[in-house]
C-alpha cells in the first residue's frame, strides 16, 4: 500500500460512524454555541503559532560555521569584508553583526553599544505574536467554563420543566454541559506546548546571540591591536 493509499485508508476510517473525526463532529455538534468561539480560539492561536514557526526557522543559522567565516573576513579583509559576510547571510545573530560592524570604526565602545542596542530589538522581533498565542491560551479554558455553566442552566431548567429529577436527565445535561470545557482546555495544552517550545527556541536564539556577541567583540579589540583572529578563533574549536 503506497502512503496515498494509506492515508485515504487512515481519513475513510476517521470518518466513519464510530470513527475518531465522526466523535469529534458528534460531540462538536452537541456542545452548543460556544464550541464555535473556542474553534476559533485555536485557530487564532495556530494561526500565529505557525508565523512565529516561519520567523524563528529564518532566523536561526549555524552560529559556530557563521562566526568562522566572520572572523576569517576580519583577519582577510578587515571590517568591510566582514560586513559583507553580514549581508549575506540572514538570521538574528547576522543582524546584530552588521550593526556592531557598522559602528566599529567609532571605537569598540560604539560597536558594542550597537550590538546591545540592536540585540533587543531583535529579541523583541523574535517574541513579536508570542502574546497572542498567550491570550488565546487563557481565553480557551475560559470559554469552555462559562459554556460549561450555561449548558449546567439548560439542565437544570430541563430538569425544572419536566419535574422530575431523573438520572437520565441530570446525566445527560452534565454531559453535555462539560463538552466545552473538555474542548476549551484540549485547545489550551496543544497551544502551551508550541509556545512554550517557542519560548525555548527564542531563549537558545538570544543565548547564541551574546555568546557570538562577545566574541565579535573580542576579535575586534585583536583587529584593533593588529593580531591575528583566525587563529584564536581554531584555539576555540
Amino acid at each position: 500500500m503506497d502512503i496515498l493509499g494509506l492515508v485515504t485508508f487512515l481519513f475513510q476510517q476517521a470518518t466513519e460512524s464510530g470513527g475518531p473525526l465522526n466523535w469529534l463532529q458528534t460531540k462538536f455538534v452537541e456542545g452548543g454555541f460556544f464550541m464555535w468561539p473556542i474553534l476559533f480560539t485555536l485557530i487564532f492561536g495556530l494561526a500565529y503559532c505557525i508565523e512565529r514557526l516561519w520567523t524563528l526557522n529564518r532566523a536561526s543559522t549555524d552560529t559556530k560555521k557563521f562566526l568562522v567565516s566572520v572572523k576569517n573576513a576580519l583577519d582577510q579583509g578587515g571590517v568591510p569584508a566582514a560586513l559583507d559576510v553580514c549581508a549575506n547571510h540572514r538570521g538574528s545573530i547576522a543582524s546584530v553583526f552588521q550593526a556592531g560592524l557598522m559602528r566599529a570604526e567609532e571605537g569598540i565602545e560604539a560597536a558594542e553599544k550597537a550590538i546591545i542596542s540592536y540585540g533587543g530589538i531583535e529579541m523583541a522581533f523574535l517574541e513579536k505574536g508570542l502574546v497572542w498565542i498567550s491570550l488565546a491560551i487563557s481565553i480557551a479554558p475560559l470559554l469552555g467554563f462559562t459554556g460549561t455553566v450555561q449548558g449546567m442552566i439548560e439542565a437544570f431548567d430541563a430538569i425544572k420543566e419536566a419535574k422530575n429529577i431523573s438520572p437520565e436527565i441530570v446525566a445527560g445535561g452534565i454531559s453535555v454541559a462539560l463538552l466545552t470545557t473538555l474542548f476549551g482546555l484540549v485547545c489550551a495544552i496543544i497551544l502551551q506546548v508550541l509556545y512554550n517550545y517557542f519560548v525555548s527556541r527564542i531563549d537558545r536564539l538570544v543565548i547564541d546571540m551574546e555568546e557570538s556577541s562577545i566574541e565579535l567583540i573580542d576579535s575586534l579589540v585583536l583587529l584593533k591591536s593588529g593580531k591575528r583572529i583566525s587563529g584564536t578563533a581554531e584555539k576555540k574549536k
